[in-house]
């Protein structure tokens, strides 16, 4: 899984593991603005991705880490966050 940094292939993992959702990576990579809504992922599946990465890396997300809306966001928001660890 990730180390320094969340790609769009971890991302499509968590989605499969944490939300039930199958996205392909090159989904993710190729519409990174495609709302989470769109991909079939709703805001407690979000949740889950989160609570996942937290448990998996022993880091804290930011609270509004569940309220981002693409998966451009949320991979920014988490890589944001592992560099400033």
């Amino acid at each position: 899984m990730i180390t320094t940094e969340l790609t769009y292939g971890d991302l499509a993992a968590l989605i499969k593991k944490s939300a039930g959702v199958t996205v392909a990576a090159e989904q993710l990579a190729e519409s990174p603005e495609t709302p989470f809504s769109g991909l079939g992922v709703d805001s407690l599946g979000l949740l889950g991705i989160v609570g996942e990465l937290e448990n998996e890396h022993g880091v804290a997300l930011p609270t509004d880490a569940e309220r981002c809306k693409t998966p451009a966001e949320f991979v920014a928001l988490v890589n944001n966050t592992l560099a400033g660890v």
